[in-house]
């Protein structure tokens, strides 16, 4: 990872904990020692360059709205071009390749259960493959978050 010494701080520093602000960005800038714009700036770059996929709280699943784990099993030859369909859903957090039968997974959000059920059934539609849903019964907190 390519990271300057002001985006490592910026990273390790939130994490977690971002500002519950109405301009949290320019709290983060103010403990960093920079600009609001410099923090929205280094934002942009570090997703663009792929090393942040979002910013933002995350709350617990069925909290608020729909959640749930979908897996689909396809063919080793379709995997990127299923794994990009389904990615294209802004309701699909994210997706990865595991090695099993059930080969990608990833997790689906929507404000309520009707609307996840109509995500699921475009995914099925546009790739002509089941989604297995796997609705969460028990939580775990695993903290995922890890110096840099």
């Amino acid at each position: 990872m390519d990271l300057n010494p002001r985006e490592r701080r910026l990273i390790n520093a939130f994490q977690k904990g971002l500002p519950l602000d109405p301009r949290p960005f320019r709290r983060m800038a103010e403990r960093l020692g920079c600009s609001e714009q410099v923090v929205i700036d280094m934002l942009h770059s570090l997703e663009r360059r792929g090393i942040l996929s979002r910013v933002g709280a995350v709350v617990a699943p069925n909290r608020v709205g729909a959640s749930t784990l979908a897996a689909l099993e396809v063919p080793a030859e379709r995997l990127e071009e299923v794994a990009a369909k389904v990615s294209a859903h802004p309701e699909v957090n994210h997706n990865y390749e595991r090695e099993h039968g059930l080969n990608l997974w990833f997790v689906v959000t929507a404000p309520d259960a009707a609307e996840l059920d109509r995500v699921l059934r475009e995914i099925e539609g546009e790739t002509g493959l089941t989604p297995l849903n796997l609705p969460l019964e028990d939580a775990y907190h695993i903290d995922l978050g890890f110096p840099v």
